[in-house]
């Protein structure tokens, strides 16, 4: 019996797992991305990472940071391609000044949580954060492993 993989949506690039593991998402904000030419291309081809990423506001601006974005072999050489550049966050200023106001907060942080096409242009998914601690992490593992039992359970009821 194969396993079968979890599809992610066709317009999804990559998704941040361990943030979802590592904080509880309070609330998302879409924010388009300032990327250059050799970005682009290398994210059709999948080549993003943003594990260790965060958001950081400074001077009423919202930059992407610890994202890596490797450059393709075909790449031009006449620009130097930095991988781990900070990436500038386009959102709105009602947007900026709620997330200020929250990270602003003790607990609270700003994390990528998810990179996707609209349309023909990059989006992020940008979520208010608060860190989790070790037991809940340990709750959270052990509601979805019951989740998936259950799950297994039902599927196997219905099939006798």
């Amino acid at each position: 019996m194969s396993k079968k993989k979890r599809k992610t949506p066709d317009n999804v690039i990559v998704q941040n797992k361990r943030a979802r593991f590592d904080y509880e998402l309070l609330e998302t904000f879409e924010a388009g991305i300032a990327l250059e030419g050799w970005e682009v291309k290398a994210l059709r081809a999948g080549k993003v990472q943003l594990t260790d990423s965060y958001v950081l506001m400074k001077d009423g601006e919202a930059f992407l940071l610890g994202s890596q974005i490797t450059p393709l072999d075909t790449t031009s050489a006449h620009t130097a391609a930095d991988p781990s550049r900070t990436r500038k966050l386009l959102l709105h200023k009602k947007e900026l000044a709620r997330i200020l106001a929250a990270t602003a907060q003790k607990g609270q942080t700003c994390v990528c949580t998810q990179l996707y096409w609209k349309k023909h242009l990059v989006k992020a998914r940008v979520a208010l954060a608060r860190g989790k601690q070790t037991h809940d992490k340990r709750d959270t593992t052990k509601e979805r492993d019951w989740n998936r039992q259950k799950q297994r359970i039902l599927r196997d009821a219905v099939k006798q």
